[in-house]
């Protein structure tokens, strides 16, 4: 390979052109003596994850805890109440004991799992369907949650 075309691959680059050491073992000794080094210096310490957060955390302003959106606990409708057994409940919360309802009584179509059959409990609900697709249950709840505002 010529000069003009070893400048023209590299683009000059000194440490690229430069020839390749002939001996290994001055290789050898140079990487020894660098992780030697390396070992002396005593490494600075990384602050633990706990540490870190709580730092982070000390910095942000405090901001009271309460629940927003559909973890918010809202007034319900007498026919959920008599259903959950409270006056009040989240959406989340609601949703997780219809499943809860269902699993236990196994009202899951076996060939179409994304349909339920209703019982008595969940017709009362559910605006007296016998089936109701699973994607329509958070819409059949949503009049049964009072706005407060």
């Amino acid at each position: 390979m010529s000069s003009s075309n070893v400048f023209r691959v590299f683009r000059g680059c000194r440490a690229l052109m430069a020839p390749a050491r002939s001996s290994s073992s001055t290789a050898g000794a140079a990487v020894s003596a660098s992780k030697a080094a390396t070992a002396a210096e005593p490494k600075p310490k990384a602050k633990t994850k706990a540490k870190a957060k709580a730092a982070a955390d000390s910095t942000k302003p405090k901001i009271p805890n309460r629940s927003l959106g559909i973890m918010k606990p809202m007034p319900i409708s007498p026919a959920l109440g008599s259903f959950l057994g409270a006056s009040e409940s989240s959406r989340a919360e609601a949703v997780k004991q219809i499943w809860a309802h269902i699993k236990l009584h196994n009202l899951q179509n076996p060939a179409n799992k994304k349909e339920i059959h209703c019982d008595d409990k969940l017709k009362a609900i559910f605006e007296g369907k016998e089936k109701v697709g699973f994607l329509e249950i958070g819409k059949l709840l949503s009049r049964h949650f009072v706005k407060t505002e």
